[in-house]
């Protein structure tokens, strides 16, 4: 059982989403502010489509939260469909007398529709489609910003940025800035290249004309974990499946690597692994007075936190809506007829960096409380303290270094 949960429910074109978070501890300053901040960076990036001119999200934080500070009750958070107003009658529980509007019988190649359809025997994909919609991770989004400030107390720095969009690779900086967020969000597509920024709105005006979408790359990059968040002694508390399946859960993302991922499968060993080296300070605290030569490996080894930065990606294929569709087959009569189009981006891989960063915070967060425990954030901070304690007098004996 994991020590924060949160579930979501909603539909895309619902009255609204929302979200429970359990598990926060008392005495964690939030303001709805610190939501609606993260929302708006979601909404934001270049090859968006018309849906975020109409939706402004806001959150109403409905439970757990008083005076500005969570109560370590579970937190309740609304974030209303405006939206909805349009689609009031297609998506009103209500039965009625008339068949509703806007049914999708022509299922999307690469959607949920076919498969969902099937599955809980409807007739109309709309059934399916608005809740497999990414307008559900607006919901993520709004919980994973409240596992954000927790982690933010705890020294815990969370950023993201785009590498790869449309086929276009954006030539990395070294070292990355810090903090990162604030760099990359400066840009239309959230990359840190000016040369390949260019060349990705480029592709995705390319793509707009021709009716296509694009796909691409994000790295989510945190900074100041302590070592050992995560276990060994099980499958399911080693922390590297538990952010794959968070990152894999996304709507749309096909592949996720941590460090250099797929290519240490073509790597010598000794080209492969981090070498161990001596760290001395304050700054080495965390990380038990170790460092890595390197960080190849992305900040996990055996399924726990090293010390280094987390490095994670992940993959996100092209949007399935397509505004010249493929080939499909209606599901009332059986005869060819070509996919539905419903509105769509061009692209949300700038967006899927925002959410990735959100699917990696509830984790992280997770795995602090579970390994510190407290009902309380003093009392999480107790324990920590005593952690960082305990790996400092390890080292107390350490014969010192020219």
């Amino acid at each position: 059982m994991t020590a924060i949960r949160f579930t979501t429910a909603g539909e895309s074109h619902g009255r609204a989403v929302l979200a429970v978070v359990e598990g926060v501890p008392a005495g964690l300053p939030l303001l709805a502010a610190d939501v609606d901040a993260e929302l708006a960076r979601r909404m934001r990036g270049y090859g968006r489509g018309a849906r975020m001119k109409i939706e402004a999200d806001r959150v109403q934080i409905l439970a757990g939260v008083r005076a500005g500070a969570t109560l370590g009750s579970p937190i309740a958070l609304l974030v209303e469909n405006r939206d909805f107003e349009h689609w009031r009658d297609v998506m009103a529980p209500e039965p009625s007398a008339e068949p509703p509007r806007r049914q999708l019988t022509r299922p999307r190649p690469g959607h949920a529709d076919l498969a969902g359809v099937l599955k809980y025997d409807r007739a109309d994909a709309r059934d399916i489609l608005e809740r497999a919609s990414a307008r559900e991770t607006v919901a993520r989004v709004a919980a994973g910003a409240v596992c954000r400030r927790l982690l933010a107390e705890l020294g815990v720095e969370i950023g993201s940025h785009v590498v790869a969009l449309g086929g276009v690779v954006a030539a990395l900086p070294g070292p990355l800035p810090a903090p990162l967020d604030p760099v990359a969000d400066r840009s239309p597509v959230r990359c840190l290249d000016p040369k390949a920024e260019q060349a990705m709105v480029a592709r995705i005006d390319a793509a707009a004309d021709a009716g296509d979408t694009l796909g691409g790359v994000v790295e989510v990059v945190v900074r100041g974990l302590v070592v050992g968040l995560g276990s060994h002694v099980a499958w399911d508390r080693r922390l590297d499946g538990r952010l794959a399946a968070a990152l894999m859960s996304i709507q749309a993302v096909k592949g996720v690597e941590a460090g250099l991922g797929f290519a240490l499968g073509a790597l010598p060993g000794s080209q492969a692994h981090d070498e161990i080296l001596r760290a001395d300070g304050p700054a080495a605290a965390p990380s038990g007075g170790f460092a890595r030569r390197t960080n190849r490996a992305g900040g996990l080894e055996g399924g726990m936190t090293t010390g280094e930065p987390l490095v994670l990606r992940a993959a996100m294929k092209p949007i399935s809506t397509l505004m010249r569709p493929l080939q499909s087959v209606d599901l009332r009569s059986g005869r060819p007829a070509p996919a539905q189009s419903e509105r769509s981006d061009v692209t949300a891989v700038p967006a899927l960096g925002v959410i990735a960063e959100a699917a990696v915070a509830l984790v992280l967060a997770d795995a602090y409380v579970e390994k510190f425990g407290g009902d309380a954030l003093a009392e999480l901070r107790r324990n920590l303290d005593g952690y960082l304690a305990q790996l400092a007098r390890r080292r107390a004996g350490w014969e010192p270094v020219d």
